[in-house]
């Protein structure tokens, strides 16, 4: 009697891709989950570990616990005898420049929202100051407003000064540097905002007998208090962020030591618990000004702000 062969699969039907697929689709696992996966890890590799470890590594200063935050606030570290002061001076000069900045970047960009002449050409001159980089623009204020300047040997050589104005190795240089190089961070994002937002409403406001004071505070201050909103708590990060201009421009002794050349010098000399520190208390700054800014703009109006395009 011959033998039966039996015909075994070797495979499931449809495949083990589709065994998986099911497997997957019964969990849970979608396709938006497998695009989304990659992103989530890599967030998780390249920023909430590195930041959970920072974190950690800050209580690990020379007594453990939160030494180091002692001596940061307590002005002890080993080198830097004014790391509390430093965080006020970050302050005072980051909160400034993101005023100016949005101050000059509003009017402008609701002006040229409905499109001027050489607009193109306008916005890419406005764009050269954030190309460049904050080090090459830090260089060439160095040469314009320095004592040996070309804006100091103008003037005396008018007789309009006897000696140098001192624009540079200080506050003012600083803060010139933040506004030149913020403004067109804050104008392109005002100017992006702007620009969707019907100008039909402003119209029909105009129409209905409105005065231009009436327009610009009951439709179009609603309208654009969300943008700039955005715009100054992403200006205020990164002004507060500051290091080639302060570095450049200002003064490491003192008048303008701030909170980032804090952590680098703590870093530079194996402190790592205190460069940690540092950067924990930057990160907790920002956080409670950007909580201020948006309680604020909760405050001064909860209306729609809807007026889009469409």
């Amino acid at each position: 009697m011959k033998s039966r062969e039996l015909d075994i699969p070797t495979s499931p039907p449809g495949g083990w891709h589709a065994l998986v697929g099911g497997w997957a689709r019964a969990h849970g696992f979608t396709s938006a989950v497998w695009l989304v996966l990659p992103g989530i890890l890599f967030m998780f590799a390249f920023f909430i570990y590195p930041v959970l470890y920072g974190v950690g590594l800050s209580f690990q200063g020379r007594d453990g616990g939160v030494s180091a935050y002692v001596d940061f606030f307590t002005n002890k570290f080993p080198h830097d005898s004014g790391s509390f002061d430093s965080l006020w001076t970050t302050l005072q000069l980051a909160i400034p420049a993101t005023v100016i900045c949005v101050l000059m970047a509003v009017p402008i960009a609701w002006r040229m929202r409905r499109g001027v002449r050489g607009l193109r050409t306008l916005t890419a001159i406005v764009m050269i100051p954030m190309t460049l980089g904050s080090v090459f623009v830090a260089e060439a204020l160095n040469n314009l407003l320095g004592p040996a300047g070309w804006l100091n040997r103008a003037l005396q050589a008018l007789h309009l000064v006897r000696a140098p104005i001192q624009l540079t190795g200080n506050y003012t240089g600083v803060l010139i540097s933040l506004v030149l190089t913020g403004f067109p961070f804050a104008f392109l994002l005002m100017l992006g905002y702007a620009s969707g937002i019907d100008p039909s409403l402003d119209s029909a406001a105009a129409i209905l007998g409105a005065s231009p004071r009436q327009r610009f505070f009951k439709v179009d201050f609603p309208l654009l208090l969300p943008g700039a909103t955005i715009t100054l708590a992403l200006s205020f990060v990164l002004a507060f962020a500051v290091f080639p201009s302060a570095t450049l421009l200002g003064n490491d002794a003192g008048p303008t030591r701030v909170l980032s050349k804090v952590a680098y010098t703590e870093y530079a000399n194996a402190n790592y618990a205190n460069a940690s520190a540092t950067a924990v208390i930057m990160a907790v700054a920002q956080l409670i000004v950007l909580a201020i800014v948006f309680l604020g703009r909760g405050r001064i109006y909860r209306g729609s702000t809807m007026g889009g395009k469409g």
